[in-house]
């Protein structure tokens, strides 16, 4: 299946890859790859680095998806967790803690995320979960995103944004990721 991919700014890349740029660039050519080889449809958006919630949502306004923040998380019990929630909405980690009937939640280290999400603050994705191959994190997906046909999400880097088909993340890419079973939350 071929890759539709819009690129709407002119960049070079040495104008917004990271430090690690080598780094980074192998694992977002691993996303493309994964993606492309389950023939899951994307477009791209390259741009400079996305530091906030409403820079994303500028991005996800011009690809036509909804604006969605990956947080990742963990409890004492260094348990982690993948939450999925509109751009807007905020976290409520009491609240969310007691659905999943999980003790005190923070946000994981950086560390962690980079170990087992092969990513960084700023650029945690959905996507990431395909590192994750000892399901040591679990998905939670916010009721709110199942309404969305298209999601827009970052390649493990902040420097690119993916309009991705949302049935083809739960019906294709999670099952072969081994991550099909998720929790849905209600925030």
């Amino acid at each position: 299946m071929s890759i539709v991919s819009f690129i709407f700014a002119t960049i070079k890349k040495s104008d917004y890859m990271s430090p690690d740029s080598e780094y980074t660039e192998t694992h977002e050519n691993k996303i493309y790859a994964t993606l492309d080889k389950l023939g899951i449809a994307y477009q791209s958006l390259h741009h400079p680095a996305i530091m906030t919630i409403e820079e994303g949502a500028e991005i996800a306004q011009k690809l036509g998806c909804t604006s969605c923040k990956s947080l990742f998380l963990t409890n004492k019990q260094q348990e982690y967790f993948m939450l999925l929630l509109p751009a807007n909405k905020k976290l409520k980690t009491k609240e969310l803690a007691g659905q999943i009937g999980s003790s005190h939640l923070s946000f994981a280290s950086e560390k962690a995320m980079e170990n087992l999400l092969c990513t960084f603050p700023g650029a945690v994705s959905i996507l990431g979960l395909i590192y994750d191959k000892e399901n040591k994190v679990q998905l939670l997906i916010d009721k709110e995103i199942l309404e969305s046909t298209y999601i827009g999400c970052h390649p493990c880097v902040n420097t690119c944004s993916l309009k991705i088909r949302l049935e083809d993340i739960l019906k294709i890419l999670l099952p072969k990721i081994s991550h099909q079973n998720f929790n849905i939350v209600e925030l």
